[in-house]
This record gives structure tokens, sequence and C-alpha cells, in this order.
């Protein structure tokens, strides 16, 4: 849609329109015979004149509502004289140009914000004005006034069908939208599939988009009762067959359903391990229902995205993300991530100060990234790839000195010293920018590379939405779904025959411990270590630097005590994955293994932990023998993929002890300890 057209919809769409507005009386007086007489010699069939006949008042609306469409403008019913059944009821009737009149000023409220919207009326005087006659003992109706001067611009032909009183949405076309909505098909794929339907150009429906939403929104309000029932009567289904399922809700004062979240038992569990950093996008809405959506995300220990939680909001305030946050931390049992990773949402931001004031939280990068064509491709044209290239090196700075520096260079070399977007870019940029983040755990989430994944996941259960309350079935599939796909990839990643490429002794140690996502990414910090030479200072710290370099480095500390490691780039802090400077000192003070501590669980090869493992910082003997357990295990499957006699053996072994196992008693108390505690 053009800018022409969006500024026509945005001046003509006006709440006001049925709002009573006087004319002034001179304009509206009788005209003389002789005025009549006049009128009729130098008419024609298509302009009002006076003492023109109408058998009824419709029908003269009608008559001028046409002429109006054709002139560029439209009208819309005013004053009217007498009263149907009183007397002699309706005597006289006024049409008026749409932009008659001005609309008051409303009294500020203060409970409620107002919308500051322009309105399309500027006091126009056009008008047709009807007297009710009976000289042949017929009543009749006769145009008795007429002014056509408009103290505005008249649109052009193409620009007037975009007036609201020319926008029509036929039944037909009702239930086919109505019919798309419930299939979750987005406004702009209906407008396109009705317009390839009547063989239009793209824009010449006679409505727009914003007719279809304001459609949607009122069959919307007739259904989303009866929805909300149903949702929360299948919720209650699902409690009862899984009484691990966690769902919360709540209701409106007219009773009716407002917010609702839900979580899953595998979720729940998927949580304890990985709960550490928590991506929630609020950034889908669900088509059918416009209902705000919030995914709680995160990442396992073989990189694939895990789903925690789901929710759905009436409105975006701070008020419902508070409500939800705290369902979110009733699910989880109260445990709060360390990081969370969320939109440019100030209302969700304050929410989770409330709520969440311990965990650290952080902007998305890629949903800031992605907001960049329309922020910027006009704004420095030919220009704009040198300054996204330039962008993504201030993110990646080390520290906020070099940022804070790089960011000022950035602005006067583009010249964006008035731009908007850099300025809150740049208010918020403790937020998302790395030199500010780099002491906190992400679980590698700042990647621009991960939206991917955690997009395709969600859309899996955005692409089919029908009936509200089968949208937690919906996610559900989707989450079932994913979690077959994981298991898939973890067994094909476990399967992959580990390459070594150093030699080290560090990394074969490495990759007997960490899942094949986690060691590829410590295997190439190892590789590029050996591009970098370190040398010890006075204060018993290294400096390490790449082998071409004269000055500079990172500066990292080695406790050989307690085997502990920093360094200055913080990279372990950030991803839990050493860096190359670190590995180089561990290699320069003959370390033949990483210390236990850089080897985090959540990065270890464990598919899945029993839920509640953990207590307090030591693991309980039958944990032990689980995770003793899954690595025997791991180690099987792909010692046994190698060749098909293998497999064979295998296979063959496998059954046999699988038998044995079943054929032993199960302790009733080992069960119970097993299950996940609510």
């Amino acid at each position: 849609m053009s800018e022409g057209v969006r500024s026509i919809l945005g001046v003509y769409d006006d709440p006001s329109e049925q709002r009573s507005l006087s004319l002034d009386d001179a304009s509206s007086t009788e005209e003389s015979p002789e005025d009549t007489k006049l009128s009729l010699e130098t008419s024609n069939d298509t302009v009002p004149y006076i003492g023109q006949r109408f058998d009824t008042h419709d029908a003269a609306y009608d008559f001028y509502r046409e002429f109006a469409k054709q002139c560029g403008f439209s009208i819309r019913r005013h004053r009217t004289e007498g009263k149907d059944g009183v007397g002699k009821g309706l005597t006289r009737r006024y049409f008026v140009c749409h932009r008659a009149g001005n609309t008051p000023v409303k009294a500020p409220n203060e409970v409620k914000a107002q919308r500051n919207r322009k309105s399309s009326r500027c006091g126009c005087q056009a008008y047709l004005r009807i007297s009710k006659t009976m000289d042949s003992g017929v009543p009749e109706w006769r145009v008795t006034g007429f002014v056509n001067h408009h103290n505005h611009e008249l649109l052009e032909p193409h620009q007037v069908r975009f007036l609201p009183a020319y926008r029509t949405i036929s039944e037909t076309d009702k239930s086919r939208i109505l019919m798309f909505a419930k299939s979750g098909i987005s406004v702009q794929q209906m407008m396109r599939v009705l317009e390839l339907e009547k063989c239009v150009e793209p824009g010449y429906l006679p409505f727009t988009e914003k007719d279809v939403r304001n459609l949607i929104q009122a069959f919307r309000k007739v259904e989303q009762s009866e929805d909300g029932i149903d949702l929360l009567k299948m919720c209650r289904n699902i409690k009862d067959k899984d009484p691990n399922f966690r769902y919360e809700f709540t209701l409106d004062m007219n009773n009716r359903l407002e917010n609702i979240a839900w979580s899953y038992a595998s979720s729940v569990q998927s949580y304890e391990i990985y709960g550490d950093a928590v991506v929630f996008d609020t950034t889908h809405r669900l088509t059918a229902f416009d209902m705000p959506l919030g995914i709680w995300v995160g990442m396992n220990n073989y990189g694939m995205p895990c789903f925690f939680g789901c929710v759905l909001l009436r409105e975006e305030s701070i008020h419902s993300f508070s409500w939800a946050i705290k369902a979110f931390l009733s699910f989880m049992n109260g445990r709060a991530p360390l990081t969370i990773l969320t939109d440019q949402n100030m209302c969700l931001k304050e929410a989770i100060t409330i709520e969440m004031p311990r965990a650290k939280h952080a902007l998305c990068i890629w949903l800031i990234v992605a907001k960049f064509p329309s922020w910027f491709n006009a704004v420095l044209g030919e220009r704009y790839n040198d300054w996204k290239a330039e962008f993504y090196r201030l993110y990646n700075m080390e520290t906020a000195d070099e940022f804070e520096h790089g960011w000022r260079d950035m602005v006067s070399s583009f010249a964006l010293h008035t731009n908007r977007h850099i300025a809150n870019l740049y208010a918020f940029r403790s937020l998302w920018a790395l030199p500010y983040l780099r002491s906190h755990f992400f679980a590698g989430m700042t990647a621009p590379g991960i939206s991917k994944s955690i997009n395709s996941f969600i859309q899996r259960f955005l692409s089919a939405q029908t009936r509200l309350a089968h949208f937690i079935e919906q996610v559900a599939v989707a989450v079932d779904f994913k979690d077959q796909a994981s298991e898939q990839q973890t067994m094909q990643q476990n399967l992959q025959n580990i390459c070594l490429k150093t030699g080290a002794p560090m990394e074969s140690h490495a990759a007997s411990l960490l899942t094949p996502y986690a060691f590829s990414k410590l295997q190439d910090e190892l590789v590029m270590a050996a591009h970098y030479a370190s040398f010890q200072i006075e204060d018993g710290s290294f400096i390490v630097r790449h082998h071409t370099k004269l000055d500079g480095g990172r500066k990292v500390v080695w406790s050989p005590q307690d085997e502990a490691l920093s360094c200055s780039c913080h990279m372990f802090e950030i991803s839990g994955i050493l860096c190359r400077h670190a590995l180089r000192v561990l290699s320069t003070v003959n370390c033949f293994q990483i210390p236990d501590r850089y080897l985090p669980l959540r990065w270890r090869r464990i598919n899945s932990l029993p839920t509640k493992i953990v207590s307090g910082t030591s693991l309980t003997e039958q944990a032990d023998q689980v995770q003793t357990l899954k690595s025997m295990v791991s180690a099987l499957v792909a010692e046994a993929a190698k060749s098909k006699e293998r497999l064979d053996i295998a296979s063959e072994e496998i059954s046999s002890l699988l038998c044995r196992i079943r054929e032993q008693p199960v302790s009733s108390n080992c069960a119970k300890d097993m299950l996940p505690k609510n």
C-alpha cells in the first residue's frame, strides 16, 4: 500500500464519524422559487438540484452518496427535524460531507490513556437538505438546500474507494475470512488469496487489511468466551491424565479467560539442567485470536532448543507480564534463570526487574538485527552494508571503553547523530552489546544463528491454529516432535567419528566427556591456541597474544593450587567453553587435562539427567550410577557403529541384557526417588 493511501486511511478512519454536529443555519436556508427554477434548468441527472424529488429519504441519501463518490468525498446522515410516529413525523433531513463539523476536545482522563489520533473533520460546509412535502396528497421528499463547496481537497477516483463509507465486505467474503482466521492464516495471506480469487490487482479489493482485522476482532469477541471455557476444560483433562502437567490462569471481571500459562513434565525436567539461560520470546501473536504469545526456550547440551513453557496474554502490560513470570517460576519450583533474553519490550523489562531481580536481563541480538533493514536501509542507502559490518565489529568488542570510542566514531562516520534508533540502541547498550555482558552465562544464545532453530520450532505450532482450545494440543505435538528430533540429532552426533586435530592430551580428554556440539566449540579454540604465544609477567599471570602481534593481548590468571583460570576475554563466563588464551596457558604450564570445573556438566555427554539428581553441590550415589551408565551406553553406540559386525554383536548382547534386567524386581522406594518431585 502506497504512502498516499496510508495517509488517506490515517485521516479518514476517524472513530468520531458518528458524532452529531451542528451546521450553520444560515447556510441551510431554503432557496426562493426563482432559485429553484434556475437550478432545474441548469441541472443534470447526476448532480443534485433544488426541487429534485425522491420517493423516500433513503433514496435521496443513496443518490447523494453516489454523487459524492464521483466527486471524491463521502457523506453521512446528520440532523433531522421531526420524529417518526409523532405529529407530522420526519419533516426535514440533512446529509453532510464526512468532514463537516469539528471533533470536540476530550476531557483529560488520568486513569485511561488517550489515543492521540488525527481527526478527519475540518468544518466543511457542503451538505444536502431534503424536506417532506404533501403537494399531491402523496408524501415525497424534495431537495430544498444544496451546497457543494468544500474547504478541503477532494480525492482522486483511485483514492476515494479507501474512504470507510465505500469499503464493504460481502457476506461471502466474511465467511471466507472467518474460515481463514480459524485456520491461522495471516491477514496479509488472506488478502492475497482473495485478490487471486477475484482476479484483482493487489490493493484493489473493496476493503482493506484494517477492515479484515476489525471483522476478525468482532468475531473473536463472540467466540473467545466459549473458546476460553473449552481451553480450561482441556487443561483439566490433560492434568487428570498427567499429574505433572502444570497450568495457571486468570479470569476477568466478566468471568472470561484473561491469561493462561502452562508447561509439561518434560519441560520442567529439562529446566532443572538447562534453565541457567532462557529466551522469553514475546514477538509472536496468535493470528486467529490476536493474543500475545510468550515462549520460554533454552538450549540443551547438544546445542538444540528445548521448550520450557508457554503463555497466552490478553494484552502486553507490566501487570500481565509480571503474572506470566510468576506463573513460570511456580512451574519451575521458584528457580529463576541466571540470565534471560527478551525483545525490546519496556513493559517486559519492568516486569523482569520486579519478578526476577537477581536474573541478568539482556536483549536478543537477533531480534534487534532483524529490524535493521526497516530502520537504516533507506537512511544509509549504499552504505548500509558497511554500517552493518561496523555494528557487528562494535558488538563483539571485548571492553566497554573500546565500544564507547568505536560507537562515537561510527555515529560520526555515518552521520547518524540525530537518528532516533541509534540513540535508543546506545541508551540500552548494556542490555545487548557483548562488552557489557561477557561476565554472564548465555549458553551460546547470543549468537544470531541460534534464532533460526528457535524460530523454526515456534513456527511448528503457529502455522496450524484452529480453535483456541486446541492450541495446547498443537504445542504438545510440536514439543513432542522436537523432543524426538532432538533425540535423533543427538544420536547422529554421537555416531559421528570425532576427528582429533591437535593430538594434544587435553583434546582427547575433552572429547571423551563433552557432547560433539560442545567439543567442536572447544576444539576450534584448541586449534587456534597453537597460533598464540604466552608470556609470564611479574605478578605471575600471563599475557597471551597472536604470534604476529608485538603488543596487546589477553591477560590470563592461573592459580595452580586450586587449578583456577580466568581470562580477560571472559569467553568461558559467557559460553561455558574455555578460550584459546586459557588453553594456551594450560599448555604452557604442562597441564595435560582440562580442570574438571572447566568442562561444565551442562555440556557433557548426558542426554537427559534424572530430575532432582543434585542435592546442594554433590551428586547422589544413584545419580552417579545413572550418569556412568549413560556414558557407557554412549560409548557403546559410538563403538558399535563403526562396523556391521560390531552392530550385530551389540544388538544381540543388549537384547539379552535387557531381558535379564526386566526379570529383576523393582524397588518401590527406588522408583519413587526417580520420579520428579513437585
